[in-house]
């Protein structure tokens, strides 16, 4: 018997490209070629239809006709690029130098020489997928480093505020700091964060009593 759960992961796993081409013919070879590499395809025949697919699905990589009527690839790229996280590839009529320049200045991870031949397909195509993961992973990073590195100062910032306070080291201070945090089941930063924003309400409160005493 075929082993189910292992079948379930397979397809769960598939990688999801969309393929924008107004030649259809073109689109069904494409298609057929990817969906028999094992990547899950859809098809859109203009850049317009490729929005509403991208809108109910983000794919892990877009092949983009350059050349199409109405909004163009290069239009749809810069509309990928400044508004969706989706890698893309360029479907290029041209091969030489000037193609692929114009590609990456665009921000596409690769490109695809029409007519387009299998043979040479599939690498093209999976050296721009593994440049599509690299980037994502590195989106991916810079994310975690930011959220670190503000949670760091948050926490920073805290452990100042309390050698101030209590007028102590300042790993007393972080110490004390931690260990309230693992009591009562929290992050530091969340409650160094919370601190923080105590600090800021009093310092708020203290002038507004100052101005009332004025008066």
């Amino acid at each position: 018997m075929p082993n189910t759960a292992s079948s379930a992961a397979a397809v769960a796993t598939k990688r999801y490209i969309l393929i924008v081409d107004d030649d259809l013919l073109l689109l069904d070879f494409l298609s057929e070629v990817l969906r028999h590499a094992g990547y899950d395809t859809a098809q859109a025949s203009s850049s317009e239809q490729a929005l509403e697919l991208i809108g109910q699905r983000e794919p892990d990589l877009a092949l983009l006709d350059i050349h199409m009527p109405g909004m163009s690839g290069l239009d749809l790229a810069k509309q990928l690029h400044s508004q969706t996280s989706v890698p893309f590839m360029f479907l290029s009529g041209r091969g030489d130098s000037d193609a692929g320049k114009q590609a990456a200045s665009f921000g596409a991870v690769g490109f695809v020489v029409k007519p387009v031949d299998e043979k040479h397909l599939m690498p093209a195509f999976e050296a721009g997928l593994a440049r599509a993961d690299e980037i994502r992973q590195l989106r991916r990073t810079e994310l975690n480093l930011n959220a670190a590195l503000a949670a760091g100062r948050e926490t920073s910032l805290a452990v100042g505020l309390l050698m101030g306070k209590f007028q102590t080291d300042r790993n007393t201070a972080f110490e004390v700091l931690r260990d309230h945090a693992r009591s009562n089941r929290r992050k530091v930063n969340e409650i160094a964060d919370q601190l923080l924003t105590a600090e800021e309400t009093l310092n708020l409160l203290h002038g507004a009593f100052n101005a009332r005493l004025k008066k």
